[in-house]
């Protein structure tokens, strides 16, 4: 897999999964990001015209914060059930 730069405003998930994050973790993943950079990417799948987030809400949201346009994500394929 290839990272590639994923526009953060194109970036989508689930309100109710949003209730579970933790504004302090943000804030130390920010910090982080701020001093040693973004250690691991994102994981999003493309879906009606915008990236589905799979994994690292709370990296999406510490780039938000630092006003980053772009994360660095992988983009995986949704499973067919």
């Amino acid at each position: 897999m290839r990272v590639v730069d994923v526009p953060v405003a194109e970036i989508y998930y689930p309100a109710a999964k949003k209730k579970t994050l933790d504004e302090d973790k943000v804030m130390e993943l920010a910090e982080d990001i701020l001093e040693n950079g973004l250690q691991k990417p994102v994981y999003v799948r493309k879906g009606d015209g915008r990236y589905v987030l799979q994994e690292g809400m709370h990296r999406v949201e510490a780039v938000k914060m630092l006003g980053n346009k772009f994360i660095e994500g992988y983009i995986v394929q949704a499973k067919k059930g």
